[in-house]
């Protein structure tokens, strides 16, 4: 009969450290304790063997991107998110990791985070298994602790941003002392973001996107809310060179990595303008959104824009149209077109506006049409001649390519 192993973790410990400290002593090598989103909680001091993964870790008070990174590739992590045994970590020389055997601590489906154990000079054995097994069980309630205050302080947080974001919160004075109340470190210049999903987001999904958010290290995350299918965001860009490529770089890593590590696809992103006075969050906001108003309307148009800077007219429409609709204004030349179109089942609306698209570059709208140069040609001309049109005439051209995207918008 196997005789049962001693639970040497029985006492209480008033802190995490004192934990680890604990788990490190009884297994003979270096713990750290980490949250879901691997963010250090807590690791054991009295041992100097250790690896560099480990000290990076430390220092920085969360595991390195870089890490992580090669830990989900590995397959390590997704084991951990699907397992409540002990996995092994080989050695992974060129991110500094040596042999570690890791464990995660779960509360019904949900990990509450992990212990981490380093084999330096040995590896484990069963019975020291087992004890890492009965440490995470009674980690358990430290971390569940935790993890309510976190809810709290996240749940304030929201609550805060939601008043920036509806400018219920207005002046400069008013803004800045909230951030203080708050405890957040407001940013001298800022962005703001929308992720938005296919489907409304599902408490799962909200736990995916917090767990990416915290293990990104690339723009800092003020704040964030979710609103049905969209996640927004309050981006810092201090010290930050290329805003614009940033924003760009860091969209493109975040719904990357959703896909490969949570199968989430077609996710459309957003930037606001960037912004140094936070009375300006309100407008932040509505220029994100209006971005992906713009992506809705014209998908091939904007595929490629993110950043409101870079809708160009598209800014402008909502204002544009207005006004049309107050002078009662019609573009003859293009409700010539748009007659001929209906009774002779044509495409000449749509040849020119693929002309213009293609800054009246024949070789690239023929392709993008697929006809013969010669036949695009021919187009044009009639073109000119139906709807009295003059094409080289930049005003024209100009009134004729806004009223088309006009004319989409309104749909």
């Amino acid at each position: 009969m196997t005789k049962p192993i001693k639970d040497p973790f029985k006492e209480n410990f008033d802190t995490l450290e004192e934990f680890a400290d604990r788990i490190s002593e009884v297994l003979n090598c270096p713990i750290t304790i980490e949250d879901a989103n691997h963010r250090l909680l807590a690791y054991s001091t009295h041992d100097e063997r250790t690896d560099q993964a480990r000290i990076a870790t430390i220092i920085g008070r969360r595991v390195p991107e870089k890490v992580i990174n090669n830990l989900w590739k590995e397959g390590i992590i997704p084991k951990l998110l699907e397992t409540n045994e002990p996995v092994r970590v080989k050695n992974i020389n060129e991110i500094g990791l040596g042999d570690r055997i890791a464990i995660s601590i779960w509360k019904n489906e949900e990990v509450l985070g992990f212990i981490w154990a380093v084999e330096i000079e040995k590896a484990l054995g069963d019975e020291e298994v087992e004890l890492l097994k009965k440490a995470a069980n009674v980690l358990k309630n430290k971390l569940l602790q935790l993890q309510i205050r976190k809810y709290k302080r996240e749940e304030r947080s929201q609550e805060f941003f939601w008043k920036l974001l509806t400018g219920h919160i207005k002046s400069r004075q008013e803004i800045s002392e909230a951030f203080y109340e708050a405890q957040i470190t407001a940013p001298s210049t800022f962005s703001i973001a929308i992720f938005r999903f296919q489907e409304d987001i599902t408490p799962e999904a909200e736990r995916q996107i917090s767990y990416m958010l915290k293990t990104m290290h690339r723009l800092k995350i003020v704040l964030y809310t979710i609103d049905c299918n969209d996640l927004i965001l309050l981006l810092s860009l201090d010290a930050v060179e290329n805003p614009l490529d940033e924003q760009r770089d860091f969209a493109d890593y975040f719904r990357g990595n959703m896909y490969e590590r949570f199968d989430v696809t077609q996710i459309k992103a957003s930037c606001s303008s960037i912004y140094s006075s936070h009375d300006h969050i309100e407008k932040s906001y509505k220029e994100a959104l209006n971005v992906l108003d713009m992506k809705s309307k014209f998908p091939e148009e904007t595929k490629e824009i993110i950043n409101y800077q870079e809708l160009g007219i598209y800014q402008f429409l909502d204002v544009i149209l207005e006004k049309r609709v107050q002078d009662q204004f019609e573009n003859h030349s293009l409700k010539k077109l748009t007659d001929y179109d209906l009774r002779h089942n044509s495409n000449l609306v749509e040849t020119l506006e693929v002309f213009l698209n293609n800054d009246n570059n024949i070789n690239e709208a023929a392709k993008e049409l697929n006809v013969h140069m010669n036949t695009l040609s021919y187009r044009l001309k009639r073109i000119s001649e139906i709807g009295d049109i003059n094409l080289k005439d930049v005003n024209q051209k100009m009134t004729l390519y806004i009223d088309i995207k006009l004319m989409k918008y309104k749909k």
